[in-house]
């Protein structure tokens, strides 16, 4: 009888012992799981801090997803530890992943659409671009919408996806963008004063660069008048200050030295 209580007791203390170490292994699993999470963390947003290229939302998002899975991992370790099957648990995570997955495949769609435009950055914030039928300035780009306010003063949010998935047209891309103009003057109109009278304008304006100088030539000779193409250059932020104000100033221009600028008209001739 006394055998089998000093079996027992040593049977219990021998749990005990091997518990204990599993409980100190655990913990100890946990504290440095915490620390290479860390760790790991810090250097992938360290990355994109000492970048100025790189943006600090996708790596401040693919710094929390290796914190995340590390401790995902550590959490498996310490089952494990305790004799806890984890194949079956990490399949049900796997199923309940596709789950989740496939119901949030438009959302996921937009995300990865958003790793895409944050990592290769065919534009940036304060950048007018025009795409998925829309045009704007772009006031912020995160993880899973693009947000743009228009001239009207409407605040539009278009969803990654539908940037990614289409044609972008960065109209803020390059420092210096020329600015194609088409004015149309009457067949009988000398030619070369109209394009001194365009390019007076052109070297009045104070937003029209010297260099490179502008290009003034006969695009057309359409049914009543012959169209002259004009492409000054100016600074990207000023395109559309000389799009929507240099025809007026040409209009005008043209009005103070005669030249007719023509309607479509047609002849009609009656026989008796």
């Amino acid at each position: 009888m006394e055998s089998e209580v000093i079996e027992q007791a040593g049977a219990g203390y021998t749990w005990f012992v091997d518990n204990a170490m599993n409980v100190l292994y655990a913990i100890l699993i946990i504290i440095v799981a915490y620390w290479v999470a860390g760790l790991v963390k810090r250097m992938i947003t360290k990355v994109a801090n000492s970048n100025a290229s790189l943006d600090d939302t996708l790596f401040e998002f693919l710094g929390s997803l290796a914190r995340y899975a590390i401790l995902a991992f550590a959490g498996i370790m310490v089952l494990e530890r305790f004799g806890i099957t984890t194949t079956s648990l990490v399949a049900l995570i796997g199923a309940a992943g596709l789950a989740v997955g496939l119901a949030l495949q438009g959302t996921l769609s937009n995300l990865a659409a958003g790793v895409m435009l944050l990592l290769f950055r065919p534009f940036k914030v304060g950048d007018f671009i025009d795409g998925a039928g829309v045009f704007g300035k772009v006031e912020s780009i995160t993880l899973f919408t693009t947000d743009l306010s228009t001239f009207d003063q409407q605040h539009i949010i278009v969803p990654n996806s539908e940037l990614w998935g289409t044609k972008i047209i960065n109209h803020s891309h390059y420092e210096e963008r020329g600015v194609d103009l088409t004015f149309g003057i009457a067949y009988s109109a000398d030619i070369n004063k109209a394009k001194k009278a365009i390019q007076k304008v052109f070297d009045a304006h104070e937003l029209v660069l010297k260099e490179p100088g502008a290009f003034i030539e006969v695009n057309a000779l359409a049914e009543s008048s012959v169209n002259l193409i004009a492409r000054p250059f100016c600074k990207g932020e000023h395109y559309f200050d000389l799009r929507y104000s240099l025809p007026q100033l040409v209009k005008q221009e043209f009005d103070k030295q005669k030249i007719e600028i023509p309607f479509p008209h047609r002849v009609l001739i009656t026989k008796k």
